[in-house]
């Protein structure tokens, strides 16, 4: 059984709500979230921080990565995308400390694109029902080819940093974020449950347990004022 979170993106309060209810119903249960950690929200810092000191696990999310390109590899289109996506709130959350910036940003390089749990596959975006034709028919059995696949096309329109594509069925339960929905919404056709619910924009985070491919509980927070 495992929890995962929606994208928080610097909705630290929020978050924290959200996350010691999730613990306190479930406890001892692991706790991952889709990524997308920072931007929008007033406190990207103490979020980063928060998944640092609490050893939590996530998938990278455009936003994160859009970051690790700013400080990494500043001349890099992403890079000079990310003036344009909403970065301020992330950059006034840091001004204080700049001295985390460089551990940060390594600890979200450091994260992977994907987790392929027995009670579900993770990611940001989701895997494209474009790769269907790649991809052999008796996928999960094979989900590890996935992962050539994945990295080598995660920067694309339909990796899974990006994609707003129709999902591919991967024959287990898939959990992403990115693409905001009002209430958490299930794909039966590609088997997928979409967590973003859009926090950042006063609406609410949002969880699901799982276990087995099976959603046991899904868990949300209104969004704390104090975000926003």
């Amino acid at each position: 059984m495992v929890a995962v979170v929606g994208d928080v993106h610097g909705c630290f309060y929020t978050f924290l709500s959200l996350y010691y209810r999730i613990i306190t119903k479930y406890p001892n249960i692991p706790v991952y979230c889709v990524g997308d950690l920072i931007d929008r929200g007033k406190h990207s810092f103490e979020v980063v921080q928060f998944f640092i000191d609490n050893n939590l696990k996530f998938t990278t999310g455009n936003h994160d990565y859009m970051l690790y390109s700013f400080v990494k590899e500043p001349d890099s289109l992403l890079a000079h995308s990310w003036v344009f996506n909403g970065n301020e709130a992330t950059r006034q959350s840091y001004l204080n400390h700049s001295d985390a910036v460089s551990r940060h940003t390594d600890f979200i390089k450091s994260s992977s694109l994907y987790f392929n749990l027995d009670d579900c596959f993770i990611s940001h975006a989701g895997v494209s029902e474009k790769f269907k034709k790649v991809l052999p028919p008796n996928l999960r059995e094979n989900l590890h080819l996935l992962d050539q696949l994945i990295y080598s096309e995660f920067m694309g329109d339909s990796g899974v940093l990006w994609t707003r594509e129709r999902l591919l069925n991967l024959g287990k339960l898939q959990i992403v974020g990115h693409s905001k929905q009002e209430n958490v919404r299930i794909d039966s056709r590609s088997n997928s449950v979409y967590i973003d619910t859009g926090a950042c924009f006063g609406n609410r985070l949002s969880s699901v347990i799982v276990h087995k491919n099976n959603i046991i509980e899904i868990m949300d927070e209104v969004i704390n004022l104090m975000d926003i």
